[in-house]
């Protein structure tokens, strides 16, 4: 059952601590299957752990909070070969798809490499619903700021760009976020873009935005745009209180 328009949600969270678990789904990817429209059964999640390296403690970690959440798990892996016959199969197949956070370039390059890009801009069309966090949320987007190449933060500029604006991650827990974020937009590197505080996560319907959420008590999302005088200009958006 797929959701009735593509739909993203790009978040800084949707992952929180669970008992006896190493984490578990948040509210942020609980709404996210909401989006999904599913109901009479389990919804199809699918993890992709590629900006992780595929790490295999990472797929085991998803698959123990997927069980938790009751979804009915899958995922798709890259390294070091595809773990399925038809990406296409799997992907399209899906109520939700979660990517984990990691190297946005790494995941990018990887995705590119095996048409994983594609076969995302495809089933978003189709109704699929697309989530994750940090790599998982900028990927969506033209692009953001990345440690993928170091400690020092630099652009991204490369992403699959379903959404024709720029992405903030992690923006009030990372010290670089926010002045890079607003002077790559300043100077024309980024378009206006969208950022989110940890627990908060941005809901675009096709290619428009619809509103933030947050997980998280007093976190927020933000606006930013270039401003007439060529600086940057950042508004605090009303953000909605889950669960």
């Amino acid at each position: 059952m797929p959701a009735d328009a593509p739909t993203i949600l790009a978040t800084s969270g949707g992952v929180v601590p669970a008992p006896r678990l190493r984490w578990g789904a948040g509210p942020l990817t609980d709404y996210a299957v909401e989006l999904s429209g599913v109901s009479g059964r389990a919804p199809k999640v699918c993890f992709l752990g590629t900006a992780c390296g595929d790490s295999p403690a990472l797929i085991k970690e998803f698959y123990d909070a997927a069980q938790a959440a009751g979804y009915e798990p899958s995922h798709l892996q890259l390294f070091t070969m595809p773990n399925v016959d038809d990406m296409r199969e799997l992907l399209l197949g899906q109520d939700v798809i979660w990517v984990f956070g990691g190297s946005v370039a790494g995941l990018l390059a990887m995705w590119q490499l095996h048409g994983v890009d594609e076969l995302m801009r495809e089933a978003w069309q189709a109704g699929v619903v697309l989530t994750g966090v940090s790599a998982g949320s900028i990927c969506w987007h033209v692009g953001g700021t990345t440690d993928s190449f170091g400690p020092d933060l630099r652009p991204i500029t490369n992403g699959l760009a379903l959404v024709p604006y720029s992405n903030g991650v992690h923006y009030d827990s990372e010290e670089q976020r926010r002045p890079l974020f607003q002077s790559l937009i300043a100077d024309g590197t980024l378009p206006t873009g969208y950022a989110t505080d940890d627990g908060v996560g941005v809901h675009y319907r096709g290619t428009e935005f619809v509103e933030t959420l947050t997980e998280r008590k007093g976190k927020a999302a933000y606006l930013v745009e270039r401003g007439p005088d060529g600086g940057a200009v950042e508004t605090r958006l009303e953000t909605r209180l889950l669960g």
